[in-house]
């Protein structure tokens, strides 16, 4: 039997909740690197909703006849920057984060109890009839002991320097733009994605249509991958399902 027949029916006796953890997408990727997804309209995504954000009282512009200058233009001549929908503007990412938690805890606990029956409307007597060892007078008697102990350590350290385009999905009332950017770079059977999303000025749009991430108000970025290495690095779904289950 070829691999690929072998994988349909492996995929095929599989049950329902290994489709849920996404088993089936990873044993359909075997011997293959992962897909990427086409370039389409970023408002089209099901996630996708339009901002609201508070807006001043809007200024009628006066009118003036035969006047050289036009309301709202912010030059003489045309500005090449990023203004409406579906203009393309430049971000650049420039993050670096690290941070250090450190957790510890322990607990401990002991219990006993007793319990006996020494006059039960006559009952008592047949107790003791049952066997030898069986008195009344200690029925139940039960004793435990627990104890744990836990310690944690998180360290991390990010360093983001990349540049991409993104997209002016929104012009707000008082002209401010909304922008999402997505990319993703492939890299033998990894896939990289990082997605952007923020609301900025277009005055803080410099000469050569760029803008820096810190000037991006409402700033979303999330940068991660999916791929083999990201899966080695991930627990197991059976693991993560006993970690949420077991109290203990």
């Amino acid at each position: 039997m070829t691999r690929r027949p072998f994988l349909l029916l492996l995929v095929a006796l599989l049950p329902g909740p290994l489709s849920a953890c996404g088993a089936l997408t990873q044993l359909s990727e075997i011997g293959r690197p992962p897909p990427m997804t086409p370039t389409q309209n970023p408002t089209l995504s099901p996630t996708w909703r339009p901002v609201t954000m508070p807006m001043p009282s809007p200024v009628p512009a006066p009118t003036e006849p035969a006047s050289l200058w036009r309301s709202g233009s912010r030059g003489f001549f045309a500005d090449q920057r990023a203004t409406r929908v579906g203009d393309i503007v430049t971000v650049l990412v420039n993050m670096s984060d690290s941070g250090t938690l450190k957790n510890a805890t322990s607990a401990s606990r002991n219990g006993s109890n007793a319990m006996g029956i020494t006059n039960l409307f006559g009952f008592e007597n047949v107790l003791s009839r049952i066997g030898k060892n069986v008195g009344p007078a200690s029925l139940v008697n039960t004793n435990g002991s627990g104890s744990s102990g836990g310690t944690g350590q998180i360290q991390r350290s990010e360093a983001v320097t990349l540049s991409l385009a993104g997209t002016v999905t929104q012009v707000l009332p008082n002209g401010n733009l909304v922008i999402a950017a997505n990319q993703q770079v492939r890299v033998n059977s990894e896939l990289v994605s990082l997605h952007l999303t923020g609301v900025i000025r277009p005055e803080d749009i410099s000469s050569t249509n760029t803008i820096n991430d810190d000037q991006i108000a409402e700033e979303r970025i999330s940068y991660g991958g999916t791929g083999q290495l990201t899966q080695v690095q991930t627990p197991s779904w059976g693991q993560q399902l006993l970690n949420i289950l077991l109290p203990f």
